[in-house]
């Protein structure tokens, strides 16, 4: 299911990983990246090239350095790009996890001064945490932004990711078709480490040459915002002994309940849009972008599961589930009994 990824006023700045790659072909290394967004295996597969770019012949044990910490210490680091080469010509430094947004003042200054300064042998690669966002009102962030290249790592497209998919099941001598692609993305989600696991189970768990859409269902180990929408289904059926099967084995796949309430809630709100969508004339294109859905399937699920709820009803359950969700975090209540009440009280609503 799709998840909104980025700051809608600052999109435009950001390079992509397809520009990203473009440009490190064509002009070699920059001496500074700022990296982030949920994909990562587009962010490694990059950071793969980054370091083939920097280091063609290797590592010899002083051109590489990498700092796994929220906070590394900028003096370190600082260190590390000074450092010179011994025997290549480049050095690359990376930052994992680098909590840029918090940043103290000193240690910002510092960093504001170092990306300033970068030796044309050095790259440095800022890595931030997976989905968390550089915040452009800080002063640190603006410099690091300003002083290299900033690229933002989303879910591919539908047609980018079903010809990924298609291409990961040929490799294992497999064939899938567009549906079953979009049954899997709408099953397990549109991340490709999340994905390839599912692909390899799929490979060896069927038989004959095509994967089929039936196949994944079958197969295919959904995620939470998946279970969700089934959940949701079951309710707008008046099945409240299917919902309550579906939250048990959202439970039982150790999925926190917090989590789940977030999937719940969610897919909620999302619904209520394709339900305002659907009485103000205002068609899928209003939810689709609202929500940055990228694949026509769940826009499809969204839109037919919203018709068979009211606007009331789910502006009720909306509610619920915020009301849940304070109450997980702020009464004794045990949270898998708050989301057995939950489900009492939607079955109900």
């Amino acid at each position: 299911m799709a998840k909104k990824t980025t700051n809608k006023k600052s999109a435009a700045r950001w390079l992509d990983y397809f520009a990203l790659r473009r440009e490190l072909k064509a002009e070699g290394p920059a001496r500074l990246y700022l990296l982030f967004g949920e994909e990562d295996y587009l962010r490694e597969s990059f950071l793969g090239e980054l370091r083939a770019a920097c280091l063609p012949e290797g590592d010899d044990g002083f051109a590489y350095h990498r700092f796994d910490a929220a906070q590394p210490g900028v003096r370190a680091v600082a260190e590390a790009v000074n450092a010179l080469p011994f025997t290549t010509e480049r050095t690359l430094v990376e930052l994992r996890g680098f909590d840029l947004n918090h940043c103290r003042d000193a240690e910002a200054e510092e960093l504001i001064k170092l990306v300033a300064d970068i030796p044309d042998y050095c790259t440095v690669a800022i890595v931030l945490g997976t989905g968390v966002e550089p915040d452009m009102r800080l002063k640190a962030v603006k410099a690091v932004a300003a002083a290299g290249k900033a690229a933002c790592f989303t879910p591919q497209g539908q047609g980018q990711l079903t010809n990924w998919i298609q291409k990961r099941f040929a490799a294992l001598g497999k064939r899938i078709g567009p549906e079953a692609c979009m049954e899997l993305v709408f099953t397990s989600g549109e991340l490709m480490n999340g994905l390839i696991p599912e692909i390899a189970k799929l490979a060896s768990g069927t038989e004959g040459e095509e994967v089929t859409a039936a196949d994944v269902r079958r197969l295919a180990s959904p995620i939470p915002e998946a279970q969700a929408f089934k959940l949701a289904d079951c309710l707008a059926a008046r099945d409240f002994n299917g919902a309550a099967r579906l939250l048990s084995e959202l439970l039982a796949s150790d999925t926190e309940p917090i989590t789940a309430l977030a999937a719940i809630g969610g897919n909620m709100r999302r619904l209520y849009a394709a339900r305002v969508a659907v009485d103000e004339g205002l068609g899928r294109e209003f939810v689709e972008k609202l929500y940055n859905i990228r694949y026509s399937r769940i826009t499809d699920e969204l839109m037919s599961a919203a018709r068979r709820l009211t606007r009331a009803y789910l502006a009720r359950a909306v509610e619920l589930c915020a009301e849940t969700d304070y109450r997980m975090k702020s009464s004794p209540a045990g949270d898998r009994e708050l989301l057995a009440e939950l489900l009492i009280r939607l079955s109900a609503a």
